[in-house]
């Protein structure tokens, strides 16, 4: 049986002004602040020069990663603190664990299918369905994320300057489209139609993520009426 290296005590290697000045020159600036803590790492396991290089650029490419993730998810339109691992169920509140995996694992999306997340006001409907899509995100999947009554106000502006065609192509085409508090009030009928536009161009194409405080037999019935 191997004994683990002991730590290495020591003083850390100060990072000079020249090694910032040429991290900051190939834009790996932010390598200084946890470079210490990798010296120190490394010396404790015995890495190879290869193996901390490996694991400096690791750090970087995860800290990329992290910082395109946020802008991109802030261009779609999701709430920042809505993440999976911010998601805390009621005490009171029954769902299916094993679904939820599922859904988070985004098989639906992979296979074309839409999701209808329903209930009351208050049980978490828009921190699911946009921690979905911050899952999508870091897949480098396109979203949007957007209020039902916000994005048919904003097809309907879009109608005043003759760009509602572009407006909708893009919204058809978006690779996750998160679409909150559906139905809130009846639409009319120009909104209906929009719905249904929605619908038909993303239907088996892009899945859709609809939020909706209806319950599951109206929300059946209000999504007929407006497929008619």
């Amino acid at each position: 049986m191997t004994t683990p290296p002991a730590p290495i005590s020591g003083p850390v290697d100060p990072i000079g002004a020249d090694l910032i000045t040429l991290l900051k020159a190939l834009k790996l600036g932010a390598l200084k602040d946890t470079l210490p803590e990798r010296l120190a790492l490394a010396r404790q396991h015995q890495l190879s020069h290869v193996a901390f290089l490996e694991l400096l650029l690791a750090d970087e490419v995860s800290r990329r990663e992290s910082r395109s993730a946020t802008l991109r998810s802030a261009k779609a339109g999701l709430d920042q603190s809505m993440r999976i691992d911010t998601w805390n169920a009621l005490d009171d509140l029954r769902y299916d664990r094993s679904l939820l995996s599922d859904l988070v694992s985004l098989r639906f999306a992979e296979a074309g299918h839409s999701v209808l997340v329903l209930g009351p006001v208050g049980v978490g409907k828009t921190h699911l369905a946009t921690a979905l899509g911050h899952v999508a995100i870091r897949r480098r999947m396109t979203v949007l994320c957007a209020r039902a009554d916000k994005l048919f106000a904003r097809l309907r502006a879009a109608r005043l300057d003759n760009s509602v065609e572009a407006e909708m192509r893009r919204i058809a085409t978006v690779d996750l489209l998160v679409l909150d508090d559906f139905a809130l009030r009846p639409l009319d009928a120009t909104e209906t139609n929009d719905f249904y536009e929605l619908v038909v161009e993303r239907h088996r194409r892009k899945p859709t993520i609809v939020s909706s405080n209806r319950s599951p037999d109206k929300a059946h019935r209000f999504v007929r009426t407006c497929a008619r």
